[in-house]
């Protein structure tokens, strides 16, 4: 142990060869009492805490101007990283920012530096938040190159056979995305300058980081290139076309798909609702129905029975916004799906009332973008002059066969809405009665279910309506509004949106709220009780 006198005379000696330093016009001249600084910081030296803080400050502080010391100089700082004590770690965080203020070369590796610091401060606030200075400072000193050396921890998937190598590398990983979500990305105004060079660097860093994340993280990084102005409203098509190729990459729209691939099948649909809102602006949805009809369809009935529902809405919220020729491709396949969902007559079997409203959607829309392919696959008779009509051969029977299912569909659905109606009547009484607070919220979600349910109803017998006419009018326009539209607003179904892609979600990020891999949502369970309601009232 140091006694106090033998302190004293060190602090002083140091204090005197700052002052020497800050007077010196030439400060390269006094190398010696540079080197003397360095001394103080390494561990042979065993020097006293308040010593190690003095050197923490003048380190850094004359580093620019004796670049023959600069390994020894960083290397002495870096190991008062690790000090015992508490305010010589804070003084040391805190003077990382200028060892690359004029010496770019050197961002790199503090940023590496101070991403390891984030693993390692846990309670002590004060260092938690000199670290999280420290790191924005480096930001704002040099954005580019400080951004590119912060996702290299994210991307980094180095071989390692030590498995604490690559806990370690997961933790600065996960730490380094907390960061970059709660720190960098709520600054992107001030700190993505100029702002179309640096919107452009971190969206290439960004892909280069989807190789491996969980859902959330997939969603986090995706809320944030939507929110940047080169993907704005005013972006040109090919901005569009990289964020739908960007979600394409996760949904794995290029491998063979099998059934048994629970995990697939969740990034598939959670994809599909992502790419939504870029749909609405224009951006082409083919790969994705392409994908759709030739490999999920054709197996829907082989689906878990929880995705089949968010498949089907899916695919009645994109079809909207199909082309005539994406439209023509899949319509065989949604006519086989409907007639599948739509009983030909009572037969003692549940009708899904759901699924018939979510496929009766997707075929207005798509038979309003290629009419004409109804002909052959309904029995319509519509005019369009092209030799697709096929007007000369005889669908009599496809139409027979259509409409009358249709007849069923509207008989049960009629059936069904006075049931829901003397239901709801009930509810309201049971409600008045209702004595614990249990109990009044339990009848308040009942009713909420049943009013879904009749929005369910009225909205097939909107769309079975015109469908009996041999050359009927398919709907294109926004009449008709989903039933789940008004009651969840999130554009994914919350079964879908915390699924995981490709990482699996561990304890770290996930007490930072990232969604573990298979969660699922109110949304989800709020779907099954209507789907059940209407189950328990009808039976064909």
């Amino acid at each position: 142990m140091t006694d106090a006198p033998d302190e004293a005379k060190r602090i002083e000696q140091l204090y005197e060869y700052g002052e020497r330093l800050s007077e010196a016009k030439d400060k390269s001249q006094y190398e010696k009492e540079y080197q003397g600084i360095i001394d103080a910081s390494t561990k042979k030296e065993n020097s006293p805490a308040k010593v190690k803080q003095l050197a923490a400050q003048l380190i850094p502080r004359f580093f620019p101007y004796f670049p023959n010391l600069h390994g020894e100089a960083l290397d002495g700082h870096i190991n008062l990283l690790e000090d015992e004590e508490l305010a010589v770690r804070v003084q040391a965080i805190r003077g990382l920012p200028l060892f690359c203020k004029d010496f770019k070369e050197h961002t790199s590796k503090i940023v590496d530096v101070i991403a390891q610091l984030l693993t390692l401060v846990h309670d002590e606030f004060v260092e938690r938040d000199a670290v999280h200075k420290s790191l924005m400072t480096v930001l704002r000193q040099d954005v580019k190159e400080a951004l590119s050396a912060l996702f290299r921890h994210i991307w980094s998937v180095e071989e390692s056979s030590q498995e604490d190598a690559n806990t370690m590398r997961d933790t600065i990983r996960d730490k380094v995305l907390c960061f970059i979500r709660d720190k960098v990305f709520p600054l992107k105004a001030e700190l993505l300058k100029p702002q179309e060079e640096m919107e452009r660097h971190i969206t290439d860093l960004i892909k280069k980081s989807l190789g491996d994340v969980t859902g959330a993280e997939f969603r986090m990084f995706m809320d944030f290139l939507k929110s940047l102005s080169i993907f704005g409203e005013k972006a040109p098509p090919e901005r569009l076309k990289e964020l739908i190729g960007i979600i394409e990459g996760q949904a794995d729209l290029d491998a063979q798909f099998d059934v048994s691939d629970a995990d697939h099948i969740d990034r598939l649909i959670s994809c599909l609702f992502m790419a939504l809102p870029f749909f609405v602006r224009g951006a082409s949805g083919s790969k994705f129905l392409n994908y759709l009809n030739k490999h999920i369809i054709p197996v829907f009935d082989k689906l878990p029975e929880e995705r089949k529902l968010d498949l089907l809405k899916a695919l009645a919220e994109i079809s909207p916004y199909t082309t005539p020729q994406d439209s023509r491709q899949i319509l065989p396949s949604v006519v086989q799906l409907l007639k599948k969902y739509m009983p030909r007559r009572r037969s003692g079997e549940e009708m899904n009332f759901t699924y018939v409203e979510c496929l009766l959607f997707a075929f207005h829309h798509l038979a309003h973008k290629a009419p004409n392919a109804t002909n052959s696959l309904c029995g319509y008779k519509i005019v369009t002059g092209q030799p697709s009509d096929r007007l000369g051969e005889d669908f009599s029977e496809h139409y027979k066969d259509f409409t009358e299912r249709l007849s069923t569909v509207e008989d049960l659905t009629r059936a069904t809405m006075k049931k829901l109606t003397q239901g709801m009547a009930e509810q309201g009484k049971a409600l008045a009665a209702a004595k614990s607070e249990e109990a009044k919220d339990n009848i308040k979600t009942r009713k909420q279910n049943t009013t879904t349910g009749l929005r369910t109803c009225n909205n097939i017998l909107a769309m079975t309506k015109p469908l009996h006419s041999n050359t009927p009018s398919f709907i294109g326009d926004k009449r008709v509004n989903l039933s789940w539209k008004e009651a969840v607003k999130p554009s994914v179904p919350s079964s879908a949106a915390a699924t995981g892609l490709k990482r699996p979600a561990n304890a770290a990020n996930g007490s930072n709220n990232f969604a573990a891999k298979k969660g699922r949502g109110a949304g989800g369970v709020q779907n099954q009780l209507v789907n059940r309601a209407l189950e328990a009232i009808i039976v064909l």
